[in-house]
């Protein structure tokens, strides 16, 4: 028999993943072009020309040993030097290789940070909505994930609340700008003022609280919307980052963590994240791929079509009467749904178009429409969305 944990999660399956699943389903009796899905953060654009190219460059020029044997835990130093020599010509910070972690990916990244920091019954605080994910990896290692509930209108983070949450036994906050599922772009302001509530915290519980930030999102943003930067507003901040989203390499699972020397033990933390990446199984983040990012370190995509869609998408729900979040960032729709968030989700399917319930996000009352979809999936989704309108008396 197998572990009662993971009985849990098999009978409990994601629910982006079971609509990501019930697409495959439906592609295949109607065709995929029939079939709406906004499930997954899958970007549907390629990655840019460079990286091709990185990737080919690599195979051909250097050592193949090199390339494909071992390094340190934490990643080449070149790699990690080339990572922390961008970040500081970006953001203004001042740090070294010796403050760059390479993972597989931001999921793999927040498991090995989770790892190095919790102790059984540690709590971890989540802002509500939230990746439904973080909850699992912070169970994995026996924390107790708490929800600090959602700040509408606006969704930023809910400071009042989560001041009140806040308890010696909390040793991380995980926050996430520009934010799945809202796409709201936390502003300097609220990051000032969490910074200010842990330090109090932390001088009155005598102990460490660390922020986890993380950014796969962070070069989706518009309309010329910054970004803040979080290591500059409190000082026990660790960053996880990806390459997933910003240059379109989901499946190659590469990304890194910022361990910032100014955080409480930084060396014992570094070293036991760098232990950690290797019995957790993932040993280094892959070779290739760490060889590919150190050239493309700059490379930016196109946000351009992502901005299209964003904005067909808004225009068209809004049209039909949806009440939606104009995203700052990421990939996201938020829109506020008219009765129960499951019930409509189910609504939805009747027209083949594929959505995810707020609650999943710890946020019932909405979905999450992700458009990192072809264009044409969005002009064609909206007959649909409209008949939906018209079905719950919404249409203008």
């Amino acid at each position: 028999m197998i572990s009662a944990e993971m009985t849990r999660l098999a009978h409990s399956n994601s629910a982006i993943r079971a609509m990501f699943e019930e697409g495959n389903r439906l592609a295949s009796i109607y065709g995929r072009d029939k079939v709406y899905d906004f499930s997954l953060g899958n970007p549907n654009f390629p990655a840019p020309a460079q990286v091709k190219d990185a990737i080919l460059d690599v195979l051909n020029e250097e050592e193949s040993t090199f390339v494909h044997g071992y390094m340190p835990n934490s990643g080449y130093p070149d790699v990690c030097q080339a990572i922390a020599d961008s970040l500081n010509r970006r953001f203004g910070t001042d740090f070294t290789g010796g403050n760059i972690l390479m993972t597989v990916g931001a999921a793999g990244g927040l498991n090995v940070i989770l790892k190095t920091l919790l102790n059984p019954g540690d709590q971890v605080l989540v802002f509500a909505p939230y990746f439904l994910e973080y909850g699992n990896y912070v169970r994995n290692y026996g924390g107790e994930l708490a929800v600090v509930p959602p700040n509408l209108p606006t969704f930023q983070p809910n400071l009042e609340k989560f001041e009140q949450m806040l308890t010696p036994a909390t040793k991380a906050v995980i926050i996430n700008t520009p934010n799945n599922p809202t796409g709201v772009i936390y502003s300097e302001q609220t990051l000032e003022k969490l910074g200010e509530i842990l330090e109090r915290k932390q001088a009155e519980f005598g102990t460490s609280i660390y922020v986890l930030s993380d950014e796969p999102y962070r070069e989706l943003a518009y309309d010329g919307a910054q970004v803040p930067y979080v290591t500059k507003y409190y000082r026990n901040t660790i960053v996880g980052y990806s390459w997933s989203k910003s240059l379109s390499l989901p499946g190659e699972r590469i990304g890194y963590l910022v361990i910032p020397s100014e955080i409480d033990e930084y060396r014992l933390v570094f070293d036991a994240a760098a232990i950690s990446n290797r019995v957790l199984g993932f040993v280094n983040a892959p070779s290739l791929m760490q060889r590919v990012v150190k050239r493309c370190v700059d490379c930016t995509t196109d946000i351009g079509p992502y901005d299209a869609n964003r904005r067909a998408l808004y225009d068209g729900l809004t049209a039909c009467g949806f009440e939606c979040v104009f995203p700052q960032g990421a990939f996201y729709m938020w829109m506020k749904t008219p009765v129960d968030d499951k019930a409509f989700v189910e609504a939805a399917k009747a027209y083949n178009i594929l959505i995810v319930p707020g609650a999943s996000f710890a946020c019932p009352g909405y979905v999450r429409i992700a458009y990192c979809v072809a264009p044409q999936t969005i002009t064609n989704s909206l007959d649909g969305f409209k008949k939906l309108a018209e079905k719950y008396g919404l249409t203008k």
